[in-house]
């Protein structure tokens, strides 16, 4: 009894002193973002047929399915050209600044919102990862994902830097915009367009807005450490909480996936790889997925082997050898679907979604390459800067270092 509540309190104070798994939830804020703003500006010349207000799928139809499925978009709040624009980029950039983990708390409910709306704009366009992505989205709100890796750990970095020396760096672009999206989200509530659908979105975003204003105060309050304790706690909470339903949710997926496949007579009798091969729609490499199935034990190998590797993983989990060269498979295999079934998007939603599961000593030393990769680049460009021939200061080369990287 006394080890059962040992093990139950050094857990609690695990999940509540720390958020744990700072490089997994840093990849798949990397890999999501980018894989919604790769899908973005690819698909930005058919824009206007894809979530237009006069495309395919009209403003009126979109009307009537969000009406009967209770879906959320921003889209339809106005018919007009210049708000699908503004909407459409502003997604795009909240892209990037998730992706470079710039504002990461901001950018992700902007993320998020970016998103949903235009998927649920028009339902049937896109791929399986297109579900991948929108669960994802609102996953990644409630995570600490810019903890490395990210524009907001080098300015925590800094922060704190300026702190100790007794010269704090006053921060005005969080609460400016804090006031002006506050502003924003009063108008659209006000104006009655986060009342539609069954979706939480007004509890949710205000719950989202009034937590980074309590944050905030709580970091400043003059006489007590104490309610920073607490919103260190409680944030913790949270992120955990969202990196366990991230994982959760992928190996229902692949748990799903496998399960289903099962009872599939194609699959079953080993043949089903074969037909995607030959579909029109699924072959940009006709001669390269000829190659593929002209093998009938290679084909039966890769069907058996997916189904297997699908239903297996989740079982997995408790053993971390096996686990990782699962993981592998799974990775490989979906690169392999980028290339000759054409989908890279489904495919970079599914790897980034098996990203959460990466070993923290990989991920480390993968990060720790990139930054010696990113310094030989800044040593070369630091060369041929202005004002550093002839030998300049160290503080001087450093600057320059920053500045290039900003």
């Amino acid at each position: 009894m006394n080890r059962l509540a040992l093990s139950v309190s050094r857990g609690i104070a695990r999940v509540t002193e720390s958020a744990l798994g700072p490089c997994q939830s840093a990849v798949i804020r990397i890999g999501f973002a980018l894989t919604a703003l790769l899908f973005l500006l690819r698909e930005a010349p058919h824009r206007q047929e894809m979530y237009g207000p006069d495309g395919t799928w009209s403003f009126t139809l979109g009307k009537e399915l969000t009406g009967d499925n209770g879906a959320f978009t921003a889209l339809l709040w106005f018919h007009g050209q210049a708000w699908f624009e503004a909407l459409y980029w502003l997604t795009v950039l909240a892209a990037v600044s998730l992706l470079l983990g710039w504002r990461t708390r901001t950018a992700s409910v902007l993320f998020m919102v970016g998103v949903v709306s235009l998927q649920n704009r028009s339902v049937f366009m896109g791929d399986g990862g297109d579900n991948v992505l929108h669960l994802m989205s609102i996953y990644l709100v409630f995570t600490r994902c810019g903890q490395v890796w990210s524009l907001d750990a080098r300015r925590a970095r800094r922060d704190a830097s300026a702190r100790a020396r007794g010269v704090p760096r006053a921060d005005r672009l969080g609460p400016a915009l804090w006031i002006v999206l506050g502003g924003l989200l009063t108008v659209v509530t006000v104006a009655g367009r986060l009342g539609t659908g069954d979706w939480p979105l007004p509890a949710l975003l205000w719950g989202m807005w009034l937590a980074q204003g309590l944050w905030w105060a709580a970091g400043r309050w003059p006489r007590s450490p104490q309610p920073r304790i607490l919103a260190d706690v409680v944030g913790n909470v949270v992120h955990n909480a969202g990196l366990f339903v991230i994982m959760a949710e992928a190996c229902l997926i692949y748990a799903t996936a496998g399960w289903y496949k099962i009872q599939g007579s194609r699959w079953q009798d080993g043949t089903a790889v074969y037909y995607p091969l030959h579909l029109e729609s699924f072959s940009p490499w006709p001669g390269l997925a000829g190659l593929l199935s002209s093998s009938g034990t290679l084909v039966m190998l890769v069907t058996y082997g997916t189904v297997l590797v699908q239903v297996a993983f989740p079982f997995t989990l408790f053993n971390r050898r096996v686990k990782n060269v699962l993981l592998a498979a799974m990775m490989t295999e979906h690169a392999v679907i980028a290339v000759v079934l054409g989908l890279p998007f489904f495919s970079l939603a599914m790897i980034a979604a098996d990203a959460v599961f990466l070993p923290t000593s990989f991920l480390r030393r993968l990060g720790d390459g990139a930054v010696r990769a990113r310094d030989r680049v800044l040593r070369r460009g630091a060369v041929v800067l202005p004002g550093q021939r002839g030998g300049g200061s160290e503080e001087e080369a450093g600057d320059a270092r920053v500045g290039f990287t900003a």
